[in-house]
């Protein structure tokens, strides 16, 4: 391997770990607030949560997403800390798996597929921690629609973001 070649793959490596580091503190910042709803709030965290998945690898992804949900729940409300970091880690492995290596054409099409199975293992890790977090699962069912409907507008943001807006081609031409 050539100096040269040392060198941008330091700079690649330097700016994926800078990116995960980015997305990281969205989510963290954005686990404090979020928009009044009937039945609760509308987390902004979620878009970035699917936006990272789609445009990390799996590891960067489960940093970003599993571990800035985790400490963002730690600052802002703690009780659930631990199903976040399970949830939004394995909701953001598997978007990354699916997006980038799991479909013959890595396209607009597979990214859908994945954050739909993103959102279905929110949805499930939510209502299930919810239902050990407050010992009851009725606790949980109250929640369940509000779930379903944070899951699918993350889902949702998340891919017009990387796919429409064109996220995708700029992350790609930034870690060159």
């Amino acid at each position: 391997m050539s100096v040269s070649e040392t060198k941008t793959n330091t700079g690649k490596r330097t700016k994926l770990l800078t990116a995960t580091a980015v997305f990281m503190a969205m989510v963290i910042a954005l686990s404090s607030f979020g928009i009044p709803v009937p039945g609760g709030h509308l987390y902004l965290n979620d878009i970035v949560i699917t936006t990272a998945a789609l445009l990390l690898d799996g590891p960067h992804a489960f940093v970003a997403c599993g571990i800035g949900a985790f400490i963002g729940d730690l600052l802002f409300y703690p009780a659930p800390m631990f199903v976040s970091l399970v949830t939004h880690g394995l909701q953001a492995v598997v978007i990354s798996r699916l997006s980038h290596s799991r479909f013959p054409v890595k396209s607009k099409h597979s990214g859908a597929t994945a954050v739909l199975v993103g959102a279905i293992i929110n949805v499930i890790g939510y209502t299930a921690g919810r239902a050990y977090i407050y010992a009851t699962p009725e606790a949980a069912g109250l929640k369940f629609p509000f779930q379903m409907l944070q899951a699918g507008v993350g889902a949702f943001a998340g891919w017009l973001l990387v796919y429409r807006i064109g996220l995708k081609e700029k992350f790609r031409q930034y870690l060159r």
